[in-house]
């Protein structure tokens, strides 16, 4: 099981707010952005194209009434391909800015006769917890996807349609938008399962050995469980909005599997708080052992200077220097056995406290 580190600060952002004052609808692209590439799928119950495009205005060709087609742009940084995306398919200036400079947070939104759908895509790379958006624009008769990072978060999708699995050649638009975003929350349960298994990692090793990264790493698992929170939890606030409205692109059918994918955003979120829940156990059971074993520690040093106070004393006393011959001179000095009656003495006061702490109760980690 590999440590999931939450080191997302330092990774770049392929996004950046526009000036402060800017007019609305300014789209702001980062220098690291990658340049969009759109890939086109038009499909019916009868026919299917698939094509790569270079220009926007070609895309023209795969729309009409009869068909669906899906736009999938991976990619962010060019600003002319989404501004012409944006008169094309008659999206609103402000809600294709939030899809170019990201950062937002998840939400359903309706612009008339289109709605703006934004999903936080999570995977981890290299050890690191990456959190990318994913905006959706519904039509009536077609979907517009923007990846800010290119990644194959839709492979099992691109199959169904393929290979006519499942009713989505049967289906409108708006069931489409329902399996990208149901395979987005599919992909938060390997996640938030490889966190739980880190935890419970965590938890075997704290009893039998205890090292100075141990509050590091449960630090880190705190942070990368927040992150999950704050992608999850607003996504499962937006499908409340869906469910009960009478939104006219979601047929009732639809809102049906659009229930289903609330129901796995709630088991997510209780799970994640779960496990912060138990990251703090963990933290707080940490720090108890690392007191209790700091006690123990003192304990044995105080005892062991307890004892060698007297004898140190003693040893001092009889190190002093007098003159031998004068009167009133140290006992034991002028004895033959004085040096063994010394340490027989020292012995002695050695024993009888080590019997006065074992009384005491002081030896026992009770």
């Amino acid at each position: 099981m590999k440590s999931l580190k939450n080191n997302t600060a330092k990774l770049p952002r392929f996004s950046k707010r526009p000036a402060p004052g800017a007019l609305p609808g300014t789209f702001a692209i980062s220098q690291d952005a990658e340049t969009p590439t759109l890939a086109v799928i038009q499909y019916n119950s009868e026919q299917l194209v698939e094509k790569t495009v270079t220009d926007v205005d070609s895309i023209a060709d795969y729309i009409s009434d009869d068909t669906i087609t899906w736009v999938n742009v991976q990619g962010v940084g060019d600003a002319s391909t989404f501004l012409q995306l944006s008169n094309m398919f008659g999206v609103h200036r402000l809600a294709m800015e939030d899809a170019v400079n990201g950062m937002q947070r998840p939400k359903i939104e309706s612009y008339g006769e289109k709605i703006f759908i934004v999903v936080r895509v999570l995977s981890q790379v290299a050890k690191h917890l990456r959190n990318d958006q994913l905006s959706i624009f519904l039509g009536n008769n077609f979907v517009l996807s923007i990846q800010e990072k290119p990644g194959d978060h839709f492979g099992s999708i691109l199959e169904q349609i393929r290979e006519s699995k499942g009713c989505i050649r049967k289906s409108g638009s708006d069931y489409l938008t329902y399996a990208l975003i149901d395979a987005i929350i599919d992909s938060y349960f390997p996640l938030v399962g490889d966190f739980g298994e880190e935890i419970e990692l965590v938890d075997e090793q704290l009893s039998s050995s205890v090292r100075l990264n141990y509050m590091e790493k449960i630090h880190d698992l705190r942070g990368d469980l927040m992150t999950l929170r704050r992608s999850i939890r607003p996504l499962r606030d937006a499908l409340i909005s869906v469910k009960p409205t009478n939104t006219e692109l979601f047929c009732e059918e639809t809102k049906i599997y659009l229930r289903d994918c609330y129901d796995h955003t709630n088991q997510l979120v209780d799970l994640l708080d779960n496990y912060r829940e138990l990251c703090s156990h963990l933290r707080d059971y940490h720090m108890s052992i690392v007191s209790n074993r700091m006690n123990e520690v003192m304990k044995v040093l105080t005892i062991t200077g307890t004892i060698f106070i007297p004898l140190s004393f003693i040893t001092g006393l009889y190190g002093m220097n007098f003159d031998t011959s004068l009167p009133g001179n140290m006992p034991l000095l002028k004895l033959p056995f004085g040096y063994i009656m010394a340490l027989s003495i020292m012995v002695g006061v050695a024993g009888s406290m080590l019997v006065f702490i074992w009384r005491k109760g002081w030896f026992s980690s009770g």
